[in-house]
């Protein structure tokens, strides 16, 4: 059993996505052990509401096991771990419609909230992984876009949303989501030029 553990957690996502997908509820523990936090802490960063994080997660996780074979991998260009994101984001917004639907809509996390250590780690480490994964002169233009332009393109670009997944994710009209898409191109194009 011990050797089973240690040759799950030997693999990488993808890795594990692939065994999850012919059943394997070991590799599907080593995967959400591994991702969780992580996930947790990007939701609650885009939603301050515990309950809808909770429900999100637990809905991202039960359609990772039913869908696990439906990700086409590294060959289409995306990653594991993008894929579980691009899951948990679209059931974000299914949960705000849900909930606007039936009260106000919850609050928009407008700052990552003030927790333990291992969620700040974790936030700190997504911030990073995309500062490295997006360098030199790029990612010097990205910083310095204005808060609510880089908040749109990480949901639009990062997060693959649409405009109206983006507009309910945020909590914005679309029109203001699409300005302010062209506004961060315009930045960018000038920045880089």
């Amino acid at each position: 059993m011990r050797s089973r553990r240690r040759a799950l957690h030997e693999r990488d996502e993808e890795q594990l996505l692939r065994l999850v997908a012919r059943g394997d509820r070991g590799a599907f523990e080593e995967l959400y052990r591994r991702t969780s936090p992580w996930l947790a802490v990007r939701l609650r960063r885009r939603c301050a509401d515990e309950q809808i994080v909770a429900e999100v997660l637990q809905e991202t996780y039960l359609a990772v096991w039913r869908a696990a074979g439906a990700f086409a991998g590294s060959a289409a260009g995306g990653t594991a771990v993008g894929w579980l994101w691009t899951i948990a984001a679209r059931r974000l917004i299914d949960a705000f419609r849900r909930r606007a639907h039936h009260a106000e809509p919850p609050v928009a996390a407008a700052e990552p909230p003030v927790a333990a250590a291992g969620p700040a780690a974790a936030t700190a480490a997504e911030e990073e992984a995309l500062a490295a994964s997006v360098g030199g002169d790029v990612g010097d233009a990205l910083r310095r876009l204005a808060p609510e332009l880089q908040d749109v393109l990480r949901a639009m670009v990062l997060d693959g949303l649409s405009v109206r997944e983006t507009a309910v994710l945020l909590d914005l009209p679309e029109g203001t989501v699409k300005t302010r898409a062209r506004r961060a191109r315009i930045a960018m194009r000038e920045a880089l030029a």
